[in-house]
């Protein structure tokens, strides 16, 4: 199978990765995206990281149901911080049958050359870029390349924490059933203080 992964931290999966993910499973010859979920990027911080298990479990209650679309917990295996030239070794030892592409925003994309061994994986791993205001793709980087028009939605992982803590509503940026995850469960909310402290 030809598989697209869309690597994140996914911190939590909201309604633009989603329409991100489709759209790409929709256009392209990739039978299916896997959310490959980042249990720690090399380039943010993990301090306010919900566990992976946990952002695992949203995206798979988001895209349930979804034959093109899954949920991966390739990287929790491996040392962290995760990077992708490792993780494209791993998934190709464990799944020679399939061929990986990776799917990513023109912002990442310009800083591809900043990747461990990025050569390493532009001569092995086709990529699909979704154009992101303001990030022109001004270079090719020596990738194969496929330049896509994703429909985006200016929603960010960021501020969805910032309105959770803020005991604002987060309907209609997360699938009803991720918000109903996150309320139930309590992620995101400022940890209560001892009362003895």
């Amino acid at each position: 199978m030809n598989i697209g992964l869309f690597f994140g931290s996914f911190n939590p999966v909201h309604v633009g990765h989603l329409i991100i993910a489709n759209h790409v499973a929709n256009n392209t010859d990739l039978n299916q995206v896997w959310f490959v979920v980042s249990p720690q990027n090399p380039f943010k911080q993990s301090s306010s990281l919900l566990n992976e298990y946990h952002r695992l479990h949203l995206i798979k209650s988001a895209i349930d149901g979804e034959n093109k679309l899954r949920a991966s917990s390739v990287e929790f295996k491996l040392p962290k911080p995760s990077y992708t030239v490792d993780t494209l070794a791993y998934l190709k030892e464990q799944h020679p049958e399939h061929r990986f592409s990776i799917i990513l925003g023109s912002d990442g994309f310009q800083n591809l050359d900043k990747w461990k061994n990025y050569e390493v994986i532009v001569k092995n791993h086709p990529l699909f870029i979704y154009k992101r205001p303001g990030f022109e793709i001004t270079q090719d980087h020596g990738a194969r390349i496929t330049v896509l028009e994703a429909p985006l939605l200016e929603i960010s992982s960021t501020r969805i924490r910032e309105l959770i803590r803020e005991k604002k509503s987060i309907r209609y940026l997360v699938p009803d059933v991720v918000k109903e995850e996150i309320e139930r469960n309590g992620y995101y909310r400022p940890a209560l203080k001892n009362k003895t402290e």
